[in-house]
């Protein structure tokens, strides 16, 4: 299968958006993950209200709401466009926030479900010996937990490589730019005679999640049975 330039650029700029957005949203993932299953504060509830509630807005609202605040004229946008000349709207790092975004609820899900399924005892044996608690985390919590990491960071991934509501309405649908591969294929529906390039692109990105999957399942076996040796 012989993909023209522009739908090569498609392809890789959605690659590339996936990845940047999934590799940012895993430390904010891991630190959401572990205050709602560990620490019991006021707003716990409301925390854990905010980082869901891009499951059920429309995408949309999501992506104006970004728009709003992370635009050239936003709160948030024009802070850092103005002291650090950082601009996310109509970029493409704006499409990799937009995905970041629509996947932390998938992200933090996974990591906090299996924070929770850790025996506490493990840890507080690792601190009765004199372990600091930084070093209970990473020494402890994080090598149980990395199965939940890798769930969390497989699903953000295929949720950014497919994302198109947020996407599109935060940063466009710029060729080369912004146009990513779902955006792409809703450009070919709208065009007439465009539906064999538009079938042609979704089976690549089923194609691409598919093997996503797979290699994740790899990974996260490999290191369930490590982790199983090491007990």
């Amino acid at each position: 299968m012989t993909l023209t330039p522009e739908e090569w650029q498609a392809l890789m700029l959605s690659l590339k958006v996936a990845a940047v957005g999934t590799l940012a949203l895993i430390p904010v993932g891991i630190a959401l993950a572990w205050l709602l299953a560990r620490k019991k504060f006021w707003g716990h509830s409301f925390l854990n209200l905010v980082v869901h509630l891009p499951l059920v807005l429309p995408p949309v609202v999501t992506g104006y709401a970004l728009l709003l605040l992370m635009g050239r004229r936003g709160p948030i946008g024009s802070l850092l466009d103005s002291c650090c000349g950082i601009v996310f709207a109509f970029r493409w790092t704006g499409a990799a926030l937009a995905a970041a975004v629509m996947a932390l609820p998938l992200m933090v899900r996974a990591i906090r479900l299996t924070l929770e399924a850790i025996n506490p005892a493990i840890e507080k044996s690792a601190a009765s010996l004199g372990a600091p608690p930084w070093m209970v985390f990473w020494r402890i919590t994080m090598p149980l937990a990395l199965p939940g990491i890798l769930a969390g960071a497989t699903l953000s991934f295929a949720k950014a490589l497919g994302e198109f509501g947020a996407t599109i309405t935060f940063v466009a649908n710029i060729p080369g730019e912004t146009q990513t591969l779902p955006s792409a294929i809703y450009t070919f529906t709208q065009v007439p005679g465009g539906d064999f390039q538009a079938l042609r692109l979704s089976l690549i990105a089923v194609a691409v999640s598919f093997a996503t999957l797979l290699i994740s399942e790899a990974m996260a076996r490999k290191v369930s049975l490590k982790n199983f040796g090491n007990q």
